[in-house]
Protein backbone atom coordinates (compact mmCIF):
# COMPACT_ATOMS: atom_id res chain seq x y z
CA UNK A 1 0.00 0.00 0.00
CA UNK A 2 1.42 3.38 -1.00
CA UNK A 3 1.84 6.05 1.62
CA UNK A 4 -1.41 7.91 1.94
CA UNK A 5 -2.96 9.95 4.78
CA UNK A 6 -5.23 7.76 6.83
CA UNK A 7 -7.27 7.78 10.05
CA UNK A 8 -7.53 4.40 11.74
CA UNK A 9 -9.28 2.84 14.71
CA UNK A 10 -7.74 0.00 16.69
CA UNK A 11 -9.51 -2.15 19.27
CA UNK A 12 -8.32 -4.50 21.99
CA UNK A 13 -11.37 -6.75 21.38
CA UNK A 14 -14.96 -6.27 20.20
CA UNK A 15 -16.41 -3.40 22.25
CA UNK A 16 -13.07 -3.13 24.04
CA UNK A 17 -10.60 -0.31 24.36
CA UNK A 18 -10.47 1.90 21.27
CA UNK A 19 -7.62 3.98 19.87
CA UNK A 20 -7.86 6.50 17.05
CA UNK A 21 -4.74 7.54 15.17
CA UNK A 22 -3.56 9.24 12.00
CA UNK A 23 -0.65 8.28 9.75
CA UNK A 24 0.64 8.46 6.18
CA UNK A 25 1.95 4.87 6.39
CA UNK A 26 -0.81 2.61 7.71
CA UNK A 27 1.07 -0.66 7.27
CA UNK A 28 4.19 0.70 8.98
CA UNK A 29 2.21 2.26 11.81
CA UNK A 30 0.22 -0.93 12.43
CA UNK A 31 3.46 -2.87 12.58
CA UNK A 32 4.68 -0.48 15.29
CA UNK A 33 1.46 -0.99 17.27
CA UNK A 34 1.54 -4.79 16.87
CA UNK A 35 5.15 -5.10 18.00
CA UNK A 36 4.66 -2.66 20.89
CA UNK A 37 7.74 -0.82 19.63
CA UNK A 38 6.41 2.52 20.90
CA UNK A 39 5.60 3.04 24.55
CA UNK A 40 2.15 4.45 25.16
CA UNK A 41 -1.56 3.84 25.21
CA UNK A 42 -1.78 1.01 22.68
CA UNK A 43 1.01 -0.96 24.34
CA UNK A 44 -0.42 -0.44 27.85
CA UNK A 45 -3.90 -1.54 26.77
CA UNK A 46 -2.98 -4.19 24.13
CA UNK A 47 -4.87 -2.35 21.40
CA UNK A 48 -3.67 -4.05 18.19
CA UNK A 49 -6.66 -4.95 15.99
CA UNK A 50 -7.47 -2.67 13.04
CA UNK A 51 -11.27 -2.35 12.95
CA UNK A 52 -11.68 0.73 10.71
CA UNK A 53 -9.64 2.98 8.49
CA UNK A 54 -10.41 5.91 6.21
CA UNK A 55 -8.06 7.20 3.49
CA UNK A 56 -7.69 10.91 2.68
CA UNK A 57 -6.19 13.03 -0.07
CA UNK A 58 -4.24 15.21 2.36
CA UNK A 59 -2.77 14.91 5.84
CA UNK A 60 -4.66 18.07 6.83
CA UNK A 61 -8.00 16.39 6.03
CA UNK A 62 -6.95 13.22 7.88
CA UNK A 63 -5.95 15.20 10.99
CA UNK A 64 -9.27 17.08 10.96
CA UNK A 65 -11.14 13.76 10.80
CA UNK A 66 -9.02 12.28 13.60
CA UNK A 67 -9.80 15.26 15.83
CA UNK A 68 -13.50 14.96 14.98
CA UNK A 69 -13.62 11.25 15.83
CA UNK A 70 -11.73 11.74 19.08
CA UNK A 71 -14.44 14.19 20.21
CA UNK A 72 -17.23 11.70 19.46
CA UNK A 73 -19.08 9.76 22.14
CA UNK A 74 -17.97 6.16 22.48
CA UNK A 75 -21.28 4.80 21.13
CA UNK A 76 -20.93 6.91 17.97
CA UNK A 77 -17.49 5.37 17.41
CA UNK A 78 -18.90 1.87 17.92
CA UNK A 79 -21.74 2.64 15.48
CA UNK A 80 -19.20 3.90 12.92
CA UNK A 81 -17.09 0.74 13.23
CA UNK A 82 -20.14 -1.51 12.96
CA UNK A 83 -21.51 0.36 9.92
CA UNK A 84 -18.78 -1.26 7.79
CA UNK A 85 -17.42 -3.96 10.11
CA UNK A 86 -20.34 -5.41 12.10
CA UNK A 87 -18.32 -8.41 13.33
CA UNK A 88 -15.28 -6.39 14.41
CA UNK A 89 -13.03 -8.33 12.03
CA UNK A 90 -9.35 -7.41 12.07
CA UNK A 91 -8.88 -5.54 8.78
CA UNK A 92 -5.06 -5.73 8.74
CA UNK A 93 -4.97 -8.71 6.32
CA UNK A 94 -6.90 -6.61 3.78
CA UNK A 95 -3.92 -4.21 3.60
CA UNK A 96 -1.23 -6.87 3.49
CA UNK A 97 -0.38 -7.64 7.12
CA UNK A 98 -0.64 -11.16 8.55
CA UNK A 99 -3.65 -11.93 10.69
CA UNK A 100 -3.45 -11.73 14.46
CA UNK A 101 -5.05 -14.29 16.76
CA UNK A 102 -8.81 -13.65 16.91
CA UNK A 103 -10.09 -11.09 19.37
CA UNK A 104 -11.76 -12.63 22.42
CA UNK A 105 -15.42 -11.76 22.02
CA UNK A 106 -16.58 -13.67 25.09
CA UNK A 107 -14.88 -11.35 27.55
CA UNK A 108 -15.97 -8.15 25.80
CA UNK A 109 -18.32 -5.71 27.40
CA UNK A 110 -20.42 -2.98 25.83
Amino acid sequence: MDKQPCVYILSSKPYGTLYIGVTSDLVGRLYQHRTDSIAGFTRRHAVHHLVRFEMFGSMEAAILREKQLKRWHRQWKINLIESDNPHWANLAPSIGLPALPPMDAETSSA
